[in-house]
């Protein structure tokens, strides 16, 4: 198997896209991408995307993308996996090249969400639950983590103010970011007065979700090796319906795509600088840092109280906002993580560019932690 580079880089800003369709959007990430690797011509395009069908009236793009590019008659499929969309299509990019089946790449996640009525985006984010025995009973992906989060703070005996330090880390990095959708630091106090979505959730603990797009431009490492390389690629799943776990408090699949990547890149966490974690909601990052082996169980939380997730912490999180500031298009969320640490590794993360970074990890839920993706990639 070939080693894969990541070549170009393309985002859109998350905002609430009124001119731009999804076919817009994608493709202005995608041409992004190109001129930033100054490749004109892919072999293939995967599009990343969940709810284009629903809320966007709109399946089929893969054509529609490839169309909008002018690409006619390449292959291009999309892929979908919740919110863990985009990097699954990532992770078929990167076979696509890997195999030496495809000599370059185009991978584009993309979501335009804010145009309909809040009942129609929540029901079609509701998709990504179990159908028979979860949707059935009127939950939400909102009450659901709700109820994951109060398990978790009667577990460790934490209160709802213990994981503050989250949404404080990824709004004051998301003020460093011009494609953030929220755009400025919030205090302590201003986390305290978050109205309260499904309690304990607030305003603070739950992503927002927005319009955009982000796209990589992937080729063989050996025809860039000074391009930022993909070390490790993975993808686990475990049970869709939260009741059905052993222990709803343990994220299975980001330690078995965790420890995939990890043997195939040859690290362990105390190698990774910076880690793009799937801040949907805080507990989720909470969950995410010990599936992953920064901390042990029920001290994901106490990670960040100690400072620990800052950028100058011990394992930085979320540097450019996470999804809490940048936004949380979903099917495109994953390509937003990977195109953020590949800057961070270029140097090219502006006012949020951390130092010393040389080896980043993303990861990328779909659900509530029924499919994810981990990729590890190294300056």
């Amino acid at each position: 198997m070939r080693e894969v580079a990541i070549l170009g880089v393309g985002q859109v800003p998350v905002r609430e896209h009124w001119d731009r369709s999804v076919r817009h959007l994608a493709a202005d990430a995608g041409r992004a991408a190109l001129l930033d690797a100054g490749v004109a011509q892919v072999d293939g395009i995967y599009v990343g995307n969940m709810t284009g069908g629903r809320l966007n009236h709109q399946r089929q793009l893969g054509a529609v993308v490839a169309d909008a590019l002018g690409m006619w008659g390449v292959e291009a499929v999309k892929m979908e996996a919740a919110c863990g969309s985009a990097g699954s299509a990532m992770r078929q990019g990167i076979i696509a090249i890997a195999s030496g089946e495809m000599e370059a790449v185009l991978v584009i996640g993309v979501e335009k969400m804010t145009e309909n009525g809040f009942p129609q985006t929540t029901a079609a984010l509701t998709t990504a639950a179990d159908a028979d025995y979860e949707i059935e009973q009127g939950v939400t992906f909102v009450g659901l983590n709700a109820l994951i989060m109060r398990r978790y703070m009667y577990e460790y005996g934490y209160e709802r103010r213990d994981f503050a330090p989250f949404a404080l880390n990824a709004h004051a990095n998301g003020a460093k970011n011009p494609n953030a959708m929220f755009r400025q630091p919030i205090s302590m106090e201003t986390y305290d007065n978050g109205r309260i979505v499904s309690d304990p959730i607030s305003l603070f603990d739950a992503s927002p979700i927005g319009d955009g797009a982000a796209a990589l431009l992937l080729v063989p490492a050996e025809k860039a090796p000074r391009a930022v390389r993909v070390l490790g690629s993975a993808v686990a799943t475990d049970t869709l319906a939260v009741h059905d776990r052993e222990d709803p408090l343990s994220l299975k699949a980001s330690e078995l795509s965790v420890q995939r990547a990890y043997a195939q890149a040859g690290v362990g966490p105390a190698d990774i600088d910076l880690f793009e974690l799937h801040d949907a909601f805080s507990v989720m990052a909470a969950l995410s840092l010990e599936a992953c082996g920064f901390a042990e169980r029920g001290e994901g939380v106490r990670l960040a109280q100690e400072g620990a997730i800052l950028p100058d912490g011990r394992i930085p999180i979320c540097s450019m906002g996470g999804l809490k500031a940048r936004g949380h298009p979903v099917g495109a969320t994953g390509l937003y993580q990977i195109a953020e640490a590949t800057l961070q590794l270029q140097g090219r993360a502006g006012a949020a560019q951390i130092d010393g970074v040389d080896i980043a990890m993303t990861q990328n839920i779909g659900g509530s932690g029924a499919t994810i993706v981990t990729h590890i990639l190294q300056k």
